[in-house]
Protein backbone atom coordinates (compact mmCIF):
# COMPACT_ATOMS: atom_id res chain seq x y z
CA UNK A 1 0.00 0.00 0.00
CA UNK A 2 2.69 2.57 0.74
CA UNK A 3 4.48 1.52 -2.88
CA UNK A 4 1.16 2.37 -4.39
CA UNK A 5 0.81 6.02 -2.39
CA UNK A 6 4.64 6.63 -3.01
CA UNK A 7 3.67 5.89 -7.16
CA UNK A 8 0.83 8.17 -6.85
CA UNK A 9 2.68 10.83 -4.89
CA UNK A 10 5.25 10.58 -7.88
CA UNK A 11 2.87 11.03 -11.01
CA UNK A 12 1.07 14.07 -9.12
CA UNK A 13 4.50 15.57 -8.95
CA UNK A 14 4.99 14.59 -12.40
CA UNK A 15 2.37 15.93 -13.68
CA UNK A 16 2.45 18.98 -12.13
CA UNK A 17 6.01 19.42 -13.25
CA UNK A 18 4.84 18.71 -16.77
CA UNK A 19 1.96 21.65 -16.67
CA UNK A 20 4.34 23.71 -15.08
CA UNK A 21 6.85 23.12 -18.33
CA UNK A 22 4.02 23.28 -20.08
CA UNK A 23 2.92 26.97 -19.69
CA UNK A 24 6.74 28.30 -19.16
CA UNK A 25 7.38 26.98 -22.96
CA UNK A 26 4.32 29.05 -24.01
CA UNK A 27 4.79 32.73 -24.77
CA UNK A 28 1.57 34.96 -24.45
CA UNK A 29 1.91 38.20 -26.34
CA UNK A 30 0.15 41.29 -26.69
CA UNK A 31 -0.21 43.84 -29.04
CA UNK A 32 -0.92 47.73 -28.97
CA UNK A 33 -3.93 48.98 -31.43
CA UNK A 34 -3.26 51.75 -34.04
CA UNK A 35 -5.45 54.33 -34.65
CA UNK A 36 -3.85 55.25 -38.12
CA UNK A 37 -6.00 56.00 -40.86
CA UNK A 38 -4.88 53.32 -43.90
CA UNK A 39 -5.86 51.62 -47.23
CA UNK A 40 -7.18 48.25 -47.15
CA UNK A 41 -8.45 46.12 -50.01
CA UNK A 42 -12.24 46.48 -50.97
CA UNK A 43 -13.33 49.06 -48.14
CA UNK A 44 -13.37 52.47 -47.30
CA UNK A 45 -14.16 55.82 -48.95
CA UNK A 46 -13.97 55.47 -53.21
CA UNK A 47 -13.15 57.74 -55.91
CA UNK A 48 -15.58 58.09 -58.59
CA UNK A 49 -14.37 57.91 -62.33
CA UNK A 50 -17.00 58.20 -64.70
CA UNK A 51 -16.53 57.92 -68.64
CA UNK A 52 -18.92 57.01 -71.56
CA UNK A 53 -18.90 55.03 -74.86
CA UNK A 54 -19.79 58.28 -76.73
CA UNK A 55 -16.21 60.04 -75.35
CA UNK A 56 -14.18 57.31 -73.57
CA UNK A 57 -11.44 58.35 -71.40
CA UNK A 58 -9.52 55.34 -69.65
CA UNK A 59 -8.68 55.10 -66.36
CA UNK A 60 -4.75 56.94 -65.80
CA UNK A 61 -2.36 54.20 -64.09
CA UNK A 62 0.01 57.40 -62.72
CA UNK A 63 -3.36 59.20 -60.71
CA UNK A 64 -4.58 55.66 -59.78
CA UNK A 65 -1.62 55.01 -57.97
CA UNK A 66 -0.73 57.82 -55.39
CA UNK A 67 -4.58 56.87 -54.05
CA UNK A 68 -3.41 54.67 -51.91
CA UNK A 69 -0.34 56.25 -50.92
CA UNK A 70 -1.03 60.07 -50.90
CA UNK A 71 -3.97 61.39 -49.30
CA UNK A 72 -6.90 62.44 -50.86
CA UNK A 73 -8.97 65.63 -51.10
CA UNK A 74 -12.17 65.73 -53.48
CA UNK A 75 -13.94 69.17 -54.73
CA UNK A 76 -15.37 70.80 -51.82
CA UNK A 77 -14.59 68.42 -49.08
CA UNK A 78 -13.18 69.43 -46.21
CA UNK A 79 -11.36 66.38 -45.36
CA UNK A 80 -8.35 63.69 -47.03
CA UNK A 81 -8.76 59.87 -47.61
CA UNK A 82 -6.65 57.21 -48.80
CA UNK A 83 -8.20 55.20 -51.04
CA UNK A 84 -8.42 51.38 -52.18
CA UNK A 85 -11.14 51.51 -54.19
CA UNK A 86 -12.87 53.02 -57.51
CA UNK A 87 -16.06 53.52 -58.56
CA UNK A 88 -15.94 52.66 -62.15
CA UNK A 89 -18.89 54.01 -64.04
CA UNK A 90 -19.51 53.51 -67.62
CA UNK A 91 -22.17 55.66 -69.92
CA UNK A 92 -23.11 53.36 -72.88
CA UNK A 93 -24.98 55.82 -74.47
CA UNK A 94 -23.99 55.06 -78.17
CA UNK A 95 -25.27 51.48 -77.72
CA UNK A 96 -28.88 51.60 -76.65
CA UNK A 97 -30.21 49.66 -80.04
CA UNK A 98 -27.03 48.06 -81.08
CA UNK A 99 -24.29 45.54 -79.66
CA UNK A 100 -21.43 46.85 -78.01
CA UNK A 101 -18.31 47.47 -79.92
CA UNK A 102 -14.86 45.35 -80.17
CA UNK A 103 -13.01 48.49 -79.39
CA UNK A 104 -15.23 49.89 -76.39
CA UNK A 105 -14.80 46.44 -74.90
CA UNK A 106 -11.26 46.93 -75.28
CA UNK A 107 -11.09 50.16 -73.24
CA UNK A 108 -12.69 48.10 -70.72
CA UNK A 109 -10.28 45.09 -70.47
CA UNK A 110 -7.60 48.49 -70.51
CA UNK A 111 -9.19 49.71 -67.48
CA UNK A 112 -9.05 46.06 -65.66
CA UNK A 113 -5.09 45.81 -66.38
CA UNK A 114 -4.41 49.90 -65.14
CA UNK A 115 -6.59 49.25 -62.05
CA UNK A 116 -4.32 46.15 -61.28
CA UNK A 117 -1.26 47.57 -61.61
CA UNK A 118 -2.31 50.34 -59.36
CA UNK A 119 -3.46 48.76 -56.76
CA UNK A 120 -6.64 49.30 -56.86
CA UNK A 121 -10.04 47.54 -56.84
CA UNK A 122 -13.29 48.38 -59.50
CA UNK A 123 -16.91 49.30 -57.77
CA UNK A 124 -18.25 48.58 -61.51
CA UNK A 125 -21.78 50.03 -62.76
CA UNK A 126 -23.38 49.99 -66.30
CA UNK A 127 -25.97 52.35 -67.57
CA UNK A 128 -27.31 53.99 -70.39
CA UNK A 129 -27.67 57.34 -69.16
CA UNK A 130 -27.43 59.78 -66.25
CA UNK A 131 -29.78 62.39 -67.79
CA UNK A 132 -32.80 63.93 -66.79
CA UNK A 133 -35.44 65.59 -68.93
CA UNK A 134 -37.71 67.90 -66.48
CA UNK A 135 -41.41 68.86 -67.28
CA UNK A 136 -44.47 69.31 -66.16
CA UNK A 137 -44.65 65.85 -64.75
CA UNK A 138 -46.59 64.48 -61.82
CA UNK A 139 -43.69 62.93 -60.52
CA UNK A 140 -42.58 64.88 -57.19
CA UNK A 141 -38.81 65.90 -58.73
CA UNK A 142 -40.22 66.45 -62.07
CA UNK A 143 -37.93 64.05 -63.56
CA UNK A 144 -40.16 63.01 -66.97
CA UNK A 145 -40.08 60.28 -69.32
CA UNK A 146 -38.47 59.36 -71.55
CA UNK A 147 -35.63 58.25 -69.74
CA UNK A 148 -33.86 57.09 -72.26
CA UNK A 149 -32.26 53.92 -71.07
CA UNK A 150 -32.50 50.48 -73.67
CA UNK A 151 -34.53 47.57 -73.89
CA UNK A 152 -34.61 44.22 -72.34
CA UNK A 153 -32.77 42.80 -75.39
CA UNK A 154 -30.06 45.19 -75.90
CA UNK A 155 -29.20 44.60 -71.90
CA UNK A 156 -29.02 41.53 -71.97
CA UNK A 157 -26.91 40.78 -75.36
CA UNK A 158 -24.50 43.21 -73.82
CA UNK A 159 -24.20 41.50 -70.26
CA UNK A 160 -23.47 38.03 -72.78
CA UNK A 161 -20.71 40.62 -74.53
CA UNK A 162 -19.27 41.68 -70.69
CA UNK A 163 -19.27 38.50 -69.63
CA UNK A 164 -16.00 36.92 -70.39
CA UNK A 165 -14.54 40.74 -69.10
CA UNK A 166 -15.93 40.32 -65.90
CA UNK A 167 -14.83 36.48 -65.50
CA UNK A 168 -11.09 37.40 -66.49
CA UNK A 169 -10.56 40.21 -64.40
CA UNK A 170 -12.94 39.22 -61.45
CA UNK A 171 -9.63 39.61 -59.22
CA UNK A 172 -9.98 43.34 -59.18
CA UNK A 173 -13.64 43.92 -59.47
CA UNK A 174 -14.53 44.26 -55.59
CA UNK A 175 -18.39 44.14 -56.82
CA UNK A 176 -20.82 44.98 -60.09
CA UNK A 177 -23.38 47.06 -58.96
CA UNK A 178 -26.92 45.73 -60.76
CA UNK A 179 -27.20 49.37 -63.03
CA UNK A 180 -28.14 48.96 -66.71
CA UNK A 181 -32.08 49.70 -65.80
CA UNK A 182 -33.19 53.77 -65.65
CA UNK A 183 -31.44 56.81 -65.18
CA UNK A 184 -28.33 56.61 -63.25
CA UNK A 185 -28.85 52.55 -63.65
CA UNK A 186 -30.98 52.66 -60.45
CA UNK A 187 -33.67 51.06 -61.71
CA UNK A 188 -36.25 52.86 -61.23
CA UNK A 189 -37.35 55.88 -63.81
CA UNK A 190 -37.04 53.42 -67.11
CA UNK A 191 -38.97 53.28 -69.96
CA UNK A 192 -38.62 49.55 -70.50
CA UNK A 193 -38.61 48.15 -67.36
CA UNK A 194 -41.84 49.27 -64.68
CA UNK A 195 -42.06 53.00 -64.74
CA UNK A 196 -42.44 52.89 -60.24
CA UNK A 197 -42.95 56.94 -60.24
CA UNK A 198 -46.14 58.45 -60.43
CA UNK A 199 -45.32 59.13 -64.20
CA UNK A 200 -47.17 56.15 -64.93
CA UNK A 201 -48.55 53.36 -63.27
CA UNK A 202 -46.93 53.95 -60.40
CA UNK A 203 -46.35 50.58 -59.86
CA UNK A 204 -44.02 47.97 -60.87
CA UNK A 205 -45.98 45.51 -62.34
CA UNK A 206 -45.08 41.65 -61.92
CA UNK A 207 -43.90 41.06 -66.18
CA UNK A 208 -41.92 43.83 -65.50
CA UNK A 209 -40.23 42.68 -61.82
CA UNK A 210 -39.68 39.07 -63.76
CA UNK A 211 -38.10 41.32 -66.85
CA UNK A 212 -35.66 42.88 -64.10
CA UNK A 213 -34.95 39.43 -62.37
CA UNK A 214 -33.81 37.88 -65.96
CA UNK A 215 -31.50 41.45 -66.24
CA UNK A 216 -30.20 39.89 -62.26
CA UNK A 217 -29.97 36.20 -63.40
CA UNK A 218 -27.99 37.36 -65.80
CA UNK A 219 -25.46 39.77 -64.39
CA UNK A 220 -24.91 36.82 -61.25
CA UNK A 221 -24.09 34.54 -64.54
CA UNK A 222 -21.80 37.05 -65.54
CA UNK A 223 -19.82 37.16 -62.56
CA UNK A 224 -17.39 34.24 -61.12
CA UNK A 225 -19.81 32.71 -57.73
CA UNK A 226 -17.00 34.19 -55.86
CA UNK A 227 -18.40 38.01 -56.43
CA UNK A 228 -21.01 39.93 -55.98
CA UNK A 229 -24.14 42.26 -57.46
CA UNK A 230 -25.21 44.62 -55.69
CA UNK A 231 -28.85 46.24 -56.32
CA UNK A 232 -30.02 49.14 -55.31
CA UNK A 233 -33.16 48.47 -52.93
CA UNK A 234 -34.04 45.48 -50.51
CA UNK A 235 -37.22 45.07 -52.28
CA UNK A 236 -34.90 44.32 -55.32
CA UNK A 237 -33.10 41.47 -53.81
CA UNK A 238 -36.85 40.06 -52.20
CA UNK A 239 -38.60 40.45 -55.42
CA UNK A 240 -35.77 38.57 -57.21
CA UNK A 241 -35.41 35.40 -54.33
CA UNK A 242 -38.94 34.70 -53.83
CA UNK A 243 -40.92 35.90 -56.78
CA UNK A 244 -42.96 39.35 -57.97
CA UNK A 245 -45.11 38.96 -54.93
CA UNK A 246 -42.83 38.83 -52.30
CA UNK A 247 -44.19 40.94 -49.63
CA UNK A 248 -42.20 43.19 -47.88
CA UNK A 249 -41.54 41.46 -44.66
CA UNK A 250 -40.13 38.23 -46.58
CA UNK A 251 -37.70 36.80 -44.57
CA UNK A 252 -33.91 37.77 -44.70
CA UNK A 253 -31.01 35.71 -45.74
CA UNK A 254 -30.40 32.71 -43.13
CA UNK A 255 -26.95 32.55 -41.75
CA UNK A 256 -26.57 29.19 -42.81
CA UNK A 257 -27.08 30.65 -46.31
CA UNK A 258 -24.68 33.71 -45.65
CA UNK A 259 -21.18 33.29 -47.71
CA UNK A 260 -22.53 30.51 -49.65
CA UNK A 261 -22.54 30.61 -53.67
CA UNK A 262 -25.76 30.70 -53.86
CA UNK A 263 -27.83 33.64 -55.32
CA UNK A 264 -29.44 34.74 -52.20
CA UNK A 265 -25.96 34.94 -50.78
CA UNK A 266 -24.40 36.88 -53.31
CA UNK A 267 -26.55 40.05 -53.55
CA UNK A 268 -25.61 42.86 -51.79
CA UNK A 269 -27.19 46.52 -51.50
CA UNK A 270 -25.70 49.93 -52.87
CA UNK A 271 -27.54 53.06 -51.09
CA UNK A 272 -27.13 55.69 -52.73
CA UNK A 273 -28.79 58.55 -50.69
CA UNK A 274 -27.63 57.38 -47.16
CA UNK A 275 -29.52 59.10 -44.58
CA UNK A 276 -31.01 61.55 -47.01
CA UNK A 277 -34.44 61.29 -45.79
CA UNK A 278 -36.54 58.84 -43.23
CA UNK A 279 -36.29 56.34 -45.91
CA UNK A 280 -33.28 57.50 -47.51
CA UNK A 281 -35.33 59.05 -51.09
CA UNK A 282 -37.26 55.45 -51.37
CA UNK A 283 -34.47 53.04 -50.83
CA UNK A 284 -36.60 51.53 -47.84
CA UNK A 285 -39.82 52.09 -50.20
CA UNK A 286 -42.87 49.04 -51.61
CA UNK A 287 -43.09 50.06 -55.66
CA UNK A 288 -45.98 47.70 -55.37
CA UNK A 289 -46.56 44.94 -58.42
CA UNK A 290 -49.41 44.16 -60.07
CA UNK A 291 -51.44 43.14 -57.15
CA UNK A 292 -51.03 45.87 -54.63
CA UNK A 293 -50.31 49.33 -54.25
CA UNK A 294 -46.77 51.33 -53.81
CA UNK A 295 -46.57 52.65 -49.99
CA UNK A 296 -44.43 52.95 -47.12
CA UNK A 297 -42.24 49.98 -45.83
CA UNK A 298 -39.30 51.81 -44.19
CA UNK A 299 -39.82 49.67 -40.78
CA UNK A 300 -39.75 46.35 -42.58
CA UNK A 301 -36.92 46.59 -44.86
CA UNK A 302 -34.22 48.32 -42.60
CA UNK A 303 -35.01 45.27 -40.44
CA UNK A 304 -34.00 42.56 -43.57
CA UNK A 305 -31.35 45.22 -44.78
CA UNK A 306 -30.04 45.37 -41.35
CA UNK A 307 -30.16 41.37 -40.78
CA UNK A 308 -29.63 39.79 -44.68
CA UNK A 309 -26.10 42.61 -45.16
CA UNK A 310 -24.25 41.04 -42.54
CA UNK A 311 -22.66 38.14 -45.25
CA UNK A 312 -23.30 40.78 -48.24
CA UNK A 313 -21.09 43.89 -49.15
CA UNK A 314 -23.12 47.11 -48.64
CA UNK A 315 -21.70 50.53 -49.88
CA UNK A 316 -23.14 53.83 -51.49
CA UNK A 317 -23.11 57.42 -51.18
CA UNK A 318 -24.68 60.07 -49.13
CA UNK A 319 -26.99 62.42 -51.79
CA UNK A 320 -28.45 65.30 -49.73
CA UNK A 321 -28.09 67.21 -46.27
CA UNK A 322 -32.08 67.82 -45.81
CA UNK A 323 -32.23 65.16 -42.95
CA UNK A 324 -29.95 67.16 -40.82
CA UNK A 325 -29.13 66.56 -37.76
CA UNK A 326 -30.53 62.91 -38.14
CA UNK A 327 -27.58 62.07 -41.03
CA UNK A 328 -24.76 63.93 -38.56
CA UNK A 329 -22.52 62.20 -36.05
CA UNK A 330 -23.69 61.37 -32.43
CA UNK A 331 -25.28 62.79 -30.33
CA UNK A 332 -27.43 64.29 -32.40
CA UNK A 333 -27.00 62.13 -35.37
CA UNK A 334 -27.12 58.59 -36.26
CA UNK A 335 -24.57 58.13 -39.06
CA UNK A 336 -22.19 55.72 -37.59
CA UNK A 337 -24.80 53.62 -35.86
CA UNK A 338 -26.91 53.57 -39.14
CA UNK A 339 -23.13 52.49 -40.54
CA UNK A 340 -22.92 49.85 -37.99
CA UNK A 341 -26.36 48.35 -38.47
CA UNK A 342 -26.16 48.17 -42.06
CA UNK A 343 -22.92 46.74 -41.90
CA UNK A 344 -21.39 49.84 -44.71
CA UNK A 345 -17.97 48.86 -46.18
CA UNK A 346 -17.75 52.16 -48.46
CA UNK A 347 -19.09 55.40 -49.04
CA UNK A 348 -17.98 58.10 -51.82
CA UNK A 349 -15.57 60.29 -50.99
CA UNK A 350 -17.02 63.29 -52.82
CA UNK A 351 -20.72 63.34 -53.02
CA UNK A 352 -22.72 64.59 -50.93
CA UNK A 353 -19.61 66.79 -49.04
CA UNK A 354 -22.29 68.69 -47.36
CA UNK A 355 -23.01 65.29 -45.42
CA UNK A 356 -19.20 64.39 -45.25
CA UNK A 357 -18.50 67.73 -44.35
CA UNK A 358 -20.44 67.81 -41.33
CA UNK A 359 -18.78 64.94 -40.07
CA UNK A 360 -15.78 66.57 -40.07
CA UNK A 361 -16.63 69.09 -38.65
CA UNK A 362 -18.38 67.70 -35.73
CA UNK A 363 -15.47 65.00 -35.08
CA UNK A 364 -16.93 61.88 -36.02
CA UNK A 365 -15.07 61.44 -40.17
CA UNK A 366 -11.84 60.14 -38.55
CA UNK A 367 -13.88 57.21 -37.36
CA UNK A 368 -15.37 56.64 -40.11
CA UNK A 369 -12.66 56.39 -42.02
CA UNK A 370 -11.35 53.52 -40.51
CA UNK A 371 -14.55 51.58 -39.63
CA UNK A 372 -16.04 51.48 -42.67
CA UNK A 373 -15.55 47.69 -43.75
CA UNK A 374 -13.69 45.78 -41.63
CA UNK A 375 -10.32 46.97 -39.57
CA UNK A 376 -9.04 44.02 -37.48
CA UNK A 377 -7.20 44.60 -34.61
CA UNK A 378 -4.70 41.75 -33.00
CA UNK A 379 -4.61 42.16 -28.92
CA UNK A 380 -3.14 38.53 -28.25
CA UNK A 381 -1.20 35.79 -29.18
CA UNK A 382 0.26 32.65 -27.69
CA UNK A 383 2.82 30.69 -29.27
CA UNK A 384 5.65 27.45 -28.53
CA UNK A 385 9.20 29.02 -27.79
CA UNK A 386 9.99 25.85 -29.39
CA UNK A 387 8.43 22.81 -31.61
CA UNK A 388 10.03 20.19 -32.87
CA UNK A 389 10.26 19.51 -37.08
CA UNK A 390 7.09 17.21 -38.26
CA UNK A 391 5.51 18.23 -34.62
CA UNK A 392 2.33 19.82 -34.40
CA UNK A 393 2.61 23.82 -33.88
CA UNK A 394 -0.23 24.52 -31.83
CA UNK A 395 -1.19 28.54 -31.29
CA UNK A 396 -3.98 31.02 -30.51
CA UNK A 397 -4.84 34.62 -31.82
CA UNK A 398 -7.30 37.28 -30.18
CA UNK A 399 -8.47 39.64 -33.05
CA UNK A 400 -11.17 42.24 -32.74
CA UNK A 401 -13.11 43.52 -35.94
CA UNK A 402 -13.87 46.96 -34.59
CA UNK A 403 -15.12 48.22 -38.04
CA UNK A 404 -18.66 47.73 -39.17
CA UNK A 405 -18.81 44.81 -41.37
CA UNK A 406 -16.82 41.67 -42.18
CA UNK A 407 -14.58 41.37 -45.25
CA UNK A 408 -17.29 40.44 -48.20
CA UNK A 409 -14.98 38.86 -50.37
CA UNK A 410 -13.22 35.57 -50.02
CA UNK A 411 -9.08 35.67 -49.04
CA UNK A 412 -6.77 32.66 -46.98
CA UNK A 413 -5.42 33.47 -43.91
CA UNK A 414 -2.58 32.19 -43.32
CA UNK A 415 0.41 31.83 -40.74
CA UNK A 416 4.04 32.73 -42.18
CA UNK A 417 7.27 31.00 -40.91
CA UNK A 418 10.24 32.66 -42.04
CA UNK A 419 13.38 31.58 -41.49
CA UNK A 420 15.95 34.54 -39.86
CA UNK A 421 19.06 33.45 -41.44
CA UNK A 422 18.06 31.97 -45.08
CA UNK A 423 14.68 34.15 -45.42
CA UNK A 424 12.76 31.18 -46.83
CA UNK A 425 9.43 31.28 -46.23
CA UNK A 426 6.58 29.20 -44.88
CA UNK A 427 3.04 29.40 -45.64
CA UNK A 428 0.20 27.51 -43.92
CA UNK A 429 -3.35 28.13 -44.83
CA UNK A 430 -5.34 28.26 -41.83
CA UNK A 431 -9.10 27.13 -41.56
CA UNK A 432 -10.70 30.17 -40.89
CA UNK A 433 -13.19 32.01 -43.07
CA UNK A 434 -12.18 36.14 -42.39
CA UNK A 435 -15.65 36.93 -43.85
CA UNK A 436 -17.21 35.54 -40.63
CA UNK A 437 -15.38 37.90 -38.81
CA UNK A 438 -18.17 40.16 -38.10
CA UNK A 439 -17.83 43.16 -36.01
CA UNK A 440 -16.81 41.93 -32.46
CA UNK A 441 -14.36 39.34 -30.81
CA UNK A 442 -13.29 36.53 -32.27
CA UNK A 443 -10.46 33.98 -30.74
CA UNK A 444 -8.51 31.64 -33.18
CA UNK A 445 -7.17 28.13 -31.94
CA UNK A 446 -4.89 26.20 -34.66
CA UNK A 447 -2.58 23.48 -34.44
CA UNK A 448 -0.21 22.95 -37.96
CA UNK A 449 2.14 19.72 -38.29
CA UNK A 450 5.50 21.34 -39.25
CA UNK A 451 6.77 19.95 -42.19
CA UNK A 452 9.50 16.53 -41.70
CA UNK A 453 11.88 18.82 -43.87
CA UNK A 454 11.54 21.92 -42.56
CA UNK A 455 14.87 23.29 -41.85
CA UNK A 456 16.03 23.35 -37.55
CA UNK A 457 16.54 26.90 -36.76
CA UNK A 458 14.91 30.12 -35.68
CA UNK A 459 11.96 31.55 -37.66
CA UNK A 460 9.78 34.61 -37.64
CA UNK A 461 6.48 34.18 -37.11
CA UNK A 462 4.16 36.37 -39.30
CA UNK A 463 0.28 36.54 -40.29
CA UNK A 464 -0.81 36.93 -43.64
CA UNK A 465 -4.22 37.87 -45.49
CA UNK A 466 -3.65 37.86 -49.22
CA UNK A 467 -5.95 38.47 -51.99
CA UNK A 468 -7.81 34.77 -53.07
CA UNK A 469 -6.87 35.40 -56.49
CA UNK A 470 -3.33 33.66 -57.55
CA UNK A 471 -2.84 36.82 -59.61
CA UNK A 472 -2.84 38.92 -56.58
CA UNK A 473 -1.94 37.05 -53.64
CA UNK A 474 1.90 38.16 -54.23
CA UNK A 475 0.84 41.37 -54.49
CA UNK A 476 1.30 43.39 -51.26
CA UNK A 477 -1.85 46.18 -52.16
CA UNK A 478 -4.15 43.82 -51.99
CA UNK A 479 -2.86 42.38 -48.35
CA UNK A 480 -4.89 43.04 -45.21
CA UNK A 481 -2.64 45.48 -42.98
CA UNK A 482 -4.09 44.47 -39.20
CA UNK A 483 -4.20 47.95 -37.06
CA UNK A 484 -1.67 47.53 -35.35
CA UNK A 485 1.25 49.99 -34.10
CA UNK A 486 4.68 47.94 -35.69
CA UNK A 487 3.61 44.68 -37.30
CA UNK A 488 2.91 46.05 -41.19
CA UNK A 489 5.65 44.88 -43.40
CA UNK A 490 4.62 47.45 -46.53
CA UNK A 491 7.36 45.57 -48.92
CA UNK A 492 5.57 42.18 -48.28
CA UNK A 493 2.10 42.84 -47.14
CA UNK A 494 2.95 40.27 -43.77
CA UNK A 495 2.05 41.47 -40.28
CA UNK A 496 4.36 40.85 -38.00
CA UNK A 497 4.16 39.15 -34.49
CA UNK A 498 7.34 40.61 -33.31
CA UNK A 499 8.22 36.79 -32.31
CA UNK A 500 11.15 34.33 -32.92
CA UNK A 501 10.23 30.55 -32.96
CA UNK A 502 12.65 28.09 -32.40
CA UNK A 503 11.97 24.90 -34.59
CA UNK A 504 14.42 21.71 -33.30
Amino acid sequence: MNYLLRLLFVLVIYLFIGQTTLKAQTQKLTYRESQQDFPNPERGFYIPIATSSAKFVPLNAATLATFRTQPQRMTKATYSIFCSLVYRSYRLETFKATPLSESFLENVRADFAIARSAGIKLILRFAYTDQTTTGNCPDQYKICPPYGDAPKAIVLNHISQLMPLLQENADVIAVLQMGFIGIWGENYFTDYFGDASTNSLGVVPDSSWQDRNQVLAALLKALPTDRMVQVRTPQIKQRFIYGPKAPVTSAAMAQTDGLSRLPIARLGFHNDCFLASADDYGTFYDVGNSSAKRGPATEPLRRYMAQDSRYTAVGGETCDDAFSPQNDCAPLGRAEQEMALMHYSYLNASYNNEVNNDWQTNGCLASIRRRLGYRFVLRKAELPKTVGVGQPLSFGLSIDNVGYAAPYNPRPLQLILRNTTTGAIHAFVLPADVRRWLPGHHRIRHSINLPNNLKRGRYEVLLNLPDGYSSLEKNPAYSVQLANEGVWENHTGFNQLNYVLTVR
